[in-house]
């Protein structure tokens, strides 16, 4: 590792064998109740203290609280000073913000307190659980990062916390992706901190490179024009704690890709060699030039098409002389071709390619593709090229995050991760129990053959339940099917709220209202993540919320997060399924049985291919993500006199 401008952990020496072992210790630990116990035991003392506060003014609050900072400072393991501060924090949240923390909130908060990765059910109020684990973490001294998936959420909840955190006595600070160098610093300079995964990253590769020790005048000027700042004047104060919300968003979803800090190069023949590719690799045929990998989603050459392409480029001049270069991009122009689709991997706003993020159906509007990828489709989509990325600085998730000197997390599907969280990221997994009982009742579960069959059952679902003044939240995986699901409504003409590839304020708004009395709203999966969705006056009366999800996800915690929209905190509420053999999850990885599936009727068959679909699925990605941090380590020991890793 290079050197480091602050305290923060050395990537783990470790083997196959240590991971494995760590993935069934995370594995087995997760699932023994013993945690449980004894975070439950620890609320209830808390609990007992609650009267020894309630009776102080504000003003013997806040002086309770100051005495006990040199006992939290000392950090000698002493359990009681903590268990007081909590007690105090809850306290005051009661009466600054008329919210007290249930006994399971206490219990997760202790848990983050430890640096552990907490699942809570969706709806049991995360955001407050993390309030006192934040707080009490910086009356211990530390500069405490509270994480989340965007600006909007992150400048949320601040807000909605600030009361609080400002009443004892600590500075908070929110990080916003338009801020100057400047605002920034002083953000990162107060007690707690709330901000995005990529605003975090990506000011700590600034940082990184800030540093610029032993590199040239030149190189040192361009990271000056990129990073907007000198080595002096770093941003971050210090990797010591971060609570990461929607951890398993930014764990694992986002892990497969790496966070990259680039300066833009321009070269005006790219474009020209960017439309030969394209017209070239339309004209190679499947299964004779080229071979496509649906699982992988890769492209290879035949001898033949390897053959054909050196003969179709004689005349051409530069990079199509370089065998390995025009063989480079023609994979690049058939990865474009047949496994970037319009509506479901980007759309194009404003003249630009964006990206659309699979796992949120957000667009990633400061995200491009490498290797010239993201202009190949930019020439595909007949929209200006901008220029190749030449890269500064890269680290995963994965290595960034385990250079904390604390970490924690909060999810509401963790479980199924908690082998691969303790390997990663050193986390141990806890399950909360919920507040109160589940009331979710899941309706139905079915499989349609043709894709256009599905719509109109979504349609003819959404319409009943509609007629009897249920809500009704449709989820979707992509833009796509959000257009699909919206024509299918509007043909039996009904009203509806349409969600997708953008988070903002509005859409929390829309969300929020998706459980008032007749309303019907189609949303990419998680689209208003982190928003509660509350219930109209005699919803509850009808049954609830009522979910429906029309294509599985490639993992089923994703699947899970959509089904619990519905019954949040004890309310009623109902899901169901409708999905068609025809989605991509079935195509991509269990072809051959789906084709078995379309032609006999075996009831447990299409259970049989999700369970088996997702599983491949979720191996696929999780092999991914152990290659990339594998790929990004040798890049740092090959590469890192360069600079241009980290």
């Amino acid at each position: 590792m290079g050197a480091a401008p602050y305290a923060e952990l050395a990537d783990p020496i470790n083997n196959g064998v240590d991971r494995w072992l760590e993935r069934l210790q995370g594995t087995v630990a997760a699932r023994m109740p013993v945690a449980r116990w004894r975070l439950s035991f620890l609320a209830r003392r808390i609990n007992r203290l609650g009267d020894t506060y309630a009776d102080m003014s504000d003003d013997e609050l806040r002086s309770a609280c100051y005495k006990l900072r040199p006992a939290l400072l000392a950090r000698r393991g002493n359990i009681k000073p903590v268990l007081h501060a909590f007690a105090i924090v809850r306290e005051v949240t009661t009466r600054v913000l008329e919210k007290r923390h249930y006994h399971v909130q206490l219990m997760g908060a202790l848990a983050l307190f430890e640096g552990r990765m907490v699942e809570m059910a969706t709806g049991e109020g995360k955001t407050l659980t993390g309030l006192p684990a934040a707080v009490v973490a910086a009356l211990s001294g530390d500069p405490v990062h509270v994480v989340t998936v965007n600006d909007y959420l992150a400048g949320r909840d601040a807000e909605e916390l600030r009361p609080v955190i400002e009443f004892l006595g600590l500075s908070i600070g929110i990080i916003d992706s338009d801020m100057e160098t400047q605002d920034r610093q002083a953000a990162y300079a107060t007690d707690i901190t709330f901000l995005s995964n990529k605003n975090m990253t990506f000011d700590y590769l600034r940082d990184r490179v800030a540093l610029r020790h032993g590199r040239s005048r030149g190189r040192r000027r361009a990271q000056d024009l990129v990073t907007g700042q000198t080595a002096q004047g770093l941003m971050l104060r210090g990797l010591a704690f971060a609570i990461v919300d929607e951890a398993d968003s930014v764990f694992v979803d986002e892990a497969r890709t790496p966070l990259i800090l680039s300066s833009t190069g321009d070269d005006p023949e790219l474009a020209s060699l960017y439309s030969q590719a394209l017209s070239l690799a339309r004209s190679l045929r499947e299964g004779v030039d080229f071979e496509l990998d649906h699982l992988r989603r890769s492209v290879t050459l035949t001898e033949t098409g390897k053959t054909g392409i050196g003969l179709a480029t004689e005349g051409h001049s530069g990079l199509w002389q370089i065998r390995k270069a025009r063989e480079e991009l023609l994979q690049q122009a058939l990865s474009g071709l047949h496994f970037f689709e319009l509506g479901k991997e980007y759309i194009v706003e404003e003249d630009e390619v964006r990206i659309v993020d699979e796992f949120t159906g957000r667009v990633m509007a400061d995200r491009s593709w490498q290797g010239g990828l993201h202009q190949m489709i930019e020439t595909k989509e007949g929209v200006p090229i901008t220029g190749r990325k030449e890269t500064l600085a890269r680290i995963t998730y994965q290595r960034f995050f385990r250079r904390y000197l604390r970490l924690a997390g909060m999810t509401g599907t963790g479980m199924e991760l908690s082998g691969e969280f303790l390997e990663t990221y050193g986390l141990k997994t806890v399950k909360i129990p919920t507040h109160r009982t589940r009331r979710r009742r899941h309706v139905s579960t079915r499989v349609l053959k043709a894709e256009t069959h599905r719509w109109d059952a979504v349609a003819k679902a959404a319409q009943a339940r509609n007629d009897k003044g249920q809500p009704v939240l449709i989820g979707t995986r992509s833009v796509e099917g959000s257009e699909r699901a919206a024509e299918a409504l509007a043909a039996k003409g009904l009203k509806f709220e349409v969600l997708n590839a953008k988070q903002n304020e509005a859409e929390a708004e829309v969300v929020a209202q998706a459980g008032q009395k007749g309303r019907i709203t189609i949303a990419t999966n998680i689209a208003g993540r982190g928003t509660d969705i509350s219930l109209g006056n005699g919803v509850r009366e009808l049954g609830g919320l009522h979910v429906i999800l029309t294509e599985f996800h490639e993992s089923s915690r994703i699947d899970r997060q959509l089904y619990g929209r519905a019954g949040r905190q004890g309310d009623p509420g109902s899901t169901e399924a409708i999905v068609s053999l025809e989605d991509e999850l079935f195509l991509r990885f269990v072809p051959r049985l789906t084709k078995i599936a379309k032609t006999t009727r075996l009831p447990l068959l299409p259970r049989f291919l999700r369970i088996l679909a997702q599983r491949r699925a979720e191996a696929e990605h999780a092999t991914t993500r152990r290659e990339q941090t594998a790929l990004d380590k040798k890049l740092e020991r090959s590469l890192a006199f360069t600079g241009a890793v980290e």
